[in-house]
Order: structure tokens, then C-alpha cells, then sequence
């Protein structure tokens, strides 16, 4: 069974987004809520900063929803692939008789 690259970008695009919003919103009430995972999206986004800014949670929650699109749409695309080549398998293997 093949998977929609664009289903699978929108949803884990939702998601990841949808995780990094939940946690900076967090923050925003409580400083100390998810300071490392907070530390590690500015060490992997270089323009993602935490700071207690609005316009700053929504610039993270637009990083996560692409990230999140573009890793779901080649995880799909991969997964397909992968299926297509193990289907294909069997042209590459001998007959025996």
C-alpha cells in the first residue's frame, strides 16, 4: 500500500508545528517548561530564537510546520520508493528449477 507524499506532508507538518507551539506556549507561562528541547530547535534552526515574544512563537511554529512537511513528504516518498524496488525484487532473483 502507497503512501500520499502530500497527506503525509500536511500531517506530519500539523504535527511537528502543532508540538513546537504547544511547547512555546508552555513557555510563555512557565519560563523553565522545555528550556533544552527549546535550546536544541535554536541549535538546528539558526533563526528560531525563544524568547518570550509572540511574533517569536509563531516564527517556530511556521519552522516546524515546513520542517515537518518537507521531512514527511520524504519520508513518504522514500517509503514508496522502497516498496516499488521490494516489489521489483523479483525480477532480480534466479529462478530455480
Amino acid at each position: 500500500m502507497r503512501l500520499s507524499i502530500s497527506g503525509a506532508a500536511i500531517a506530519s507538518g500539523l504535527l511537528w508545528g502543532c508540538a513546537i507551539l504547544l511547547v512555546q506556549l508552555i513557555n510563555l507561562a512557565d519560563p523553565g517548561y522545555g528550556a533544552n528541547l527549546l535550546a536544541l530547535l535554536r541549535s538546528v534552526y539558526p533563526w528560531f530564537h525563544s524568547t518570550q515574544q509572540v511574533t517569536r512563537v509563531l516564527v517556530g511554529t511556521a519552522d516546524g510546520l515546513l520542517d515537518g512537511a518537507i521531512a514527511g513528504a520524504l519520508f513518504a516518498w522514500l517509503y514508496n520508493m522502497m516498496l516499488e524496488l521490494s516489489s521489483n525484487e523479483h525480477i532480480f532473483k534466479r529462478r530455480h528449477i
